[in-house]
């Protein structure tokens, strides 16, 4: 059975991950990590901020793609990589539009918005604001950002939909 609000509520939990993911990345930039009275672009502060033993806050401006692979490139890096990424949403956005399953569009519209989250930070920094940092027993995980957990979760439920929905969901 199709439901006929896939798109609409796939779309809205896309809308929701980029609402959160910019507000967080801006309480971070604009209220934690710059200094009162400093002015300039964004890209100042390698200030890191314990939470927890094992998280902190920190301030990790990244031009490549998921855990800064790529994050030597050039001007038009982020210009490629954000083409690239409303590329594969456009096409998700359409798998998204046929989805029968809700954690298939849970998943869709997660990823999107994760996606999108990231492309809105390369047009206005050229780079992914990164601040979440993660160190347990000795290892040390990249930092990431909201934008980042979405696509990750998303990524998630793609596969466990497509491991344990049925012969069904093969369709999507």
């Amino acid at each position: 059975m199709m439901l006929s609000n896939a798109l609409p509520r796939g779309l809205s939990v896309a809308g929701l991950i980029i609402l959160l993911d910019q507000l967080s990345k801006y309480w971070i930039i604009e209220k934690v990590m710059r200094p009162e009275g400093v002015d300039g672009t964004p890209f100042h502060s390698a200030t890191r901020i314990e939470v927890l033993p094992f998280f902190d806050l920190v301030m990790a401006w990244n031009r490549g793609v998921s855990f800064g692979i790529g994050n030597s490139g050039g001007e038009w890096n982020a210009v490629i990589l954000s083409a690239l990424a409303v590329a594969i949403c456009v096409g998700m956005a359409v798998w998204l539009a046929k989805a029968e399953t809700l954690p298939l569009q849970l998943a869709l519209g997660g990823i999107i918005g994760g996606a999108l989250g990231n492309v809105i930070d390369r047009a206005r920094f050229g780079a992914v604001a990164d601040f979440l940092d993660v160190h347990v027993a000795g290892y040390h995980w990249p930092a990431f950002n909201v934008a980042d957990s979405a696509i990750t979760i998303g990524a998630v439920f793609l596969i466990a939909d497509s491991l344990f929905a049925g012969r069904d969901s093969s369709k999507n």
